[in-house]
């Protein structure tokens, strides 16, 4: 009588598998950077903006004094801070019409001449 023991190999590193006939890899850190791999490709997308979003919201925050909840600051100051504009979480139009571009709690205010008034939302 002849057996064929088939040798399982871990996805990941490729050393045999001991232990029960339908395991896949050889160790939980094998099998959770397989699972990391797999999922890495979707992810990058979603982190990449919300590391934009961050951004953007320091640096809103960096150009308010403390305790003020306003202030005016010219476009060539957020470009220099790397601010970008195509990142922002949400918008808010006031009753004037007046279209305001937030980053969370923090937002912008586009007005003439390059300037933009910088705003935070306080919680009620």
């Amino acid at each position: 009588m002849t057996t064929d023991i088939a040798f399982k190999k871990c996805l990941t590193c490729g050393k045999t598998i001991k232990g029960r006939t339908d395991k896949k890899f050889c160790d939980d850190y094998c099998r959770n950077g397989y699972n990391n791999q797999l999922k890495a490709g979707d992810n990058n997308y979603v982190r990449n903006i919300n590391n934009a979003l961050r951004k953007n919201r320091r640096i809103l925050e960096s150009l308010l004094p403390d305790n003020e909840d306003v202030a005016k600051v010219n476009k060539e100051k957020l470009l220099h801070k790397e601010f970008q504009f195509k990142y922002y979480t949400h918008t808010y139009t006031n009753k004037k019409g007046n279209t305001y571009f937030f980053c969370y709690e923090y937002g912008y205010l586009p007005l003439e001449n390059d300037w933009f008034l910088i705003v935070r939302r306080r919680e009620e």
